[in-house]
């Protein structure tokens, strides 16, 4: 725990200008971001008495390290800043609303020649129009199926518009009717953007007049007794009633506004957002958050506000918001607003009428989301911390293991060697932190060895971050290396080159290691999500675990061990899950600690360990699955996917094509006498693939080159090698 005041500022180094500030830890990790309108009086506000601070603010100053600032001109430039540093750093003790679920929007695509309507998540794109979000994608379904009666929009994927185009017969949409099929030149390109356009319209609320026009229409029609065409549009008309009555008017002036609401208690806040677009609700949005710092409730909403319209622009940021409690200052939010619409943006709280009451159902609604996420945490709560005590207590370990790391070994046969690395904190898994590994210090089958291997190559990355950032003394950085026998070799007279250091091309391992990591940057380890390693931002390896958890028993145990102790780590704990008797091994102990098979504990390292074994046997199989879809031609130099398939096209097959002379291959189209000679030679170098085999008969299949050059399949239909046993449980881990 630190001192704050080893670290405050003189009271004349900070400025009395707005600003934005970042508190960071012993780590240089960013723990906190705010924004002042004046530096030097907030900042003066977390150097008070500790017994004076709230406690989760005294929790985060003890937490920090250490301050920074950068001074800027307006409050809405401060505002803009700490909203951008929010989402670059993460901070741990800044308000983070965490969104249940990913919102479907009603998207059309009018980017596009012939534009499409369809169902669409996540980054809102340029070009394409959004109505939503809605709570259920089926919601959106539904309200297109009645809609596409009237417009006729094209609803396809660009393959099937394609393949349709291709073969000059539309879909099953195209034959009923609900589609004007301009894949096959039904309508025109100008047509189909005009009916997009009103299909646009209509979803944006303005529904009266084209109503009208209908019911005009179908009237005009009677008169002149087309009876048929005029019950057709009857029915368009009842279809697009039926659609609006999906969504009942709340606001009687058609307004287009967002209504947000906010319930708390002392420890979390729950918002809800209801988007009111023409005076319906379109669509809504619930967040829930812990409230980590001491925050009122205009702070929270302008939290909200960040976080709802800090990535939009123009309309999707209505004229009014009306809000719970404003947010103080308000001028700076609501210029902020203004500037991200383009034109004035009314922030506001709803005194009397219809918006008073609308905003009483959303505040119901924030409140029973409150209700409902406290009622499902307690549970999972209870539960993670037990399971973490008793990991903790079976373990001898001095506190709970927050972060966990898992470990696990995958191959077929000795073939395609990978690791996986996946981790948990808190006892929640954090996938943006799984890892993968491929096994290249050696061929073969060797599980501990493998082990022992992404031990080393894992945690040698960590100590080069440790080092890289300062976090680590040069002499003990360098003491740790020569006992580990990381350093590369250097020549009489020279200075080992740091850890991290690109090793020169061809420079030997040193003995006892694999390839080190650390020479090739970004290979070691395939990351899921790419981080950026800055000052202050998460780091691939960057944080250390409380324990490590390997799949399998003593030996597993031992080389992880091994691996630590050759790195000069001693402060994290390792253990083992074997699958046998879900015995837990420790690298000291002759006889396995057996867990209750009722334990909370033991419940949470098998979850671990089946998530490891799923996430490397996934990695393996995609990486078996690539080498068998390979062929000799992949390694002609200059020869491209079009001229390898008008080579297998004319051949038949690769062994025929091994037959060929350089006289018949050149009369394949756009094949010269010096890619032939090429192709030849690349074909006379490479080994003859394994003759195919019919599992079910045993038949060999030698002249089917084409259809199965070095694989068969199983009863899944998924590719197994030529002579593999049918059945090949146990042989894939």
């Amino acid at each position: 725990m630190a001192d704050p005041s080893s670290y405050r500022p003189k009271p004349g180094q900070i400025p009395d200008t707005p600003g934005v500030y970042r508190f960071r830890d012993e780590h240089r990790r960013v723990i906190y971001v705010g924004k002042a309108k004046s530096l030097r009086q907030r900042l003066a506000n977390y150097f008070q008495d500790l017994a004076s601070l709230h406690p989760r603010t005294r929790t985060m100053v003890t937490t920090a390290a250490s301050v920074e600032w950068t001074v800027v001109s307006t409050e809405v430039e401060a505002l803009q800043l700490e909203y951008s540093w929010i989402k670059e750093y993460d901070p741990r003790f800044n308000v983070k609303y965490r969104d249940d679920k990913s919102y479907p929007y009603l998207a059309v695509t009018m980017n596009e020649e012939f534009p499409r309507v369809q169902v669409m998540r996540g980054h809102k794109k340029k070009g394409v129009r959004y109505f939503g979000p809605y709570g259920h994608a089926w919601a959106i379904r539904d309200t297109v199926d009645l809609l596409l009666r009237v417009f006729p929009v094209r609803t396809c994927s660009a393959g099937v518009f394609k393949n349709a185009a291709r073969t000059g017969r539309p879909c099953l949409l195209g034959y009923i009717g609900k589609c004007s099929a301009p894949c096959v030149g039904r309508i025109e390109p100008e047509e189909h953007r005009e009916l997009a356009e009103e299909f646009c319209d209509f979803m944006a609320g303005r529904t009266g007049t084209y109503l009208r026009r209908l019911e005009q229409q179908m009237t005009e029609a009677a008169e002149e007794m087309e009876y048929e065409r005029a019950a057709r549009l009857r029915d368009d008309i009842e279809a697009l009633k039926k659609a609006m009555e999906k969504n009942a008017v709340v606001l009687a002036d058609a307004t287009d506004a967002d209504l947000i609401a906010v319930a708390e208690d002392e420890l979390e806040a729950a918002v809800q957002i209801f988007h009111v677009r023409g005076g319906r609700v379109r669509g809504q949005r619930g967040w829930v958050t812990d409230k980590v710092e001491d925050v009122t409730t205009g702070a929270l909403v302008e939290h909200a506000l960040q976080q709802l319209y800090g990535e939009e622009t123009g309309d999707a940021v209505p004229k009014e918001v009306l809000v719970p409690a404003l947010p103080e200052p308000v001028e700076p939010v609501q210029e902020w607003l203004t500037a991200r619409r383009g034109s004035n943006v009314s922030l506001r709280i709803p005194q009397r009428g219809d918006k008073k009451a609308l905003m009483e159902t959303v505040q119901r609604n924030a409140q029973q989301s409150l209700a409902l996420h406290k009622t499902k945490r307690a549970s999972d709560l209870t539960t993670r911390s037990r399971a973490l005590e008793e990991i903790a207590d079976a373990l001898d370990l001095d506190s709970a293991p927050l972060r966990i790391e898992c470990y696990d070994i995958s191959h077929l046969q000795g073939d395609d060697v990978v690791a996986s690395m996946v981790v948990f904190e808190d006892g929640l898994q954090r996938k943006s932190e799984y890892r993968r590994f491929q096994i290249k210090g050696f061929a073969g089958q060797d599980d501990v060895r493998s082990m022992h291997e992404v031990i080393t190559r894992r945690f040698r990355r960590y100590l080069a971050d440790k080092e890289r950032t300062g976090e680590w003394a040069e002499d003990e950085a360098e003491d740790a290396l020569t006992e580990s026998g990381d350093t590369a070799a250097t020549a009489p007279g020279t200075t080992p080159a740091p850890l991290g250091t690109p090793a020169p091309p061809g420079t030997p391992a040193p003995p006892g290691t694999s390839a080190p990591s650390s020479t090739v940057p970004g290979r070691d380890a395939a990351p899921v999500n790419g981080f950026k390693d800055e000052d202050g931002r998460p780091r691939k390896f960057a944080y250390p675990p409380q324990l490590v958890v390997v799949d399998g028993g003593r030996p597993q145990v031992a080389a992880a061990k091994r691996a630590l102790d050759e790195l000069g780590i001693d402060d994290i704990a390792v253990c083992g899950l074997a699958k046998r008797l879900e015995e837990v091994w420790l690298p000291e102990d002759d006889d396995p600690v057996v867990l209750p098979r009722t334990s909370e504990g033991l419940y949470l390292l098998q979850r671990m360990r089946d998530e490891a074994h799923r996430f490397a046997i996934t990695y393996q199989r995609t990486k078996r699955a690539k080498r068998f879809r390979s062929s000799p031609l992949d390694d002609v130099p200059g020869l491209g996917e079009t001229r390898k398939q008008a080579l297998i096209k004319h051949f038949g097959s690769v062994k025929k094509l091994r037959s060929a002379t350089i006289e018949q291959i050149q009369e394949v189209p756009g094949i010269g006498r010096k890619t032939a000679e090429t192709i030849a030679v690349a074909l006379a170098q490479a080994a003859p693939a394994a003759p195919a085999v019919n599992t079910a008969t045993g038949e060999i299949m030698d002249d089917r080159e084409d259809e199965a050059p070095e694989t068969t399949a199983d009863a899944s239909g998924e590719p197994v090698p030529a002579g593999a046993p049918d059945d090949r449980r146990g042989q894939e881990r």
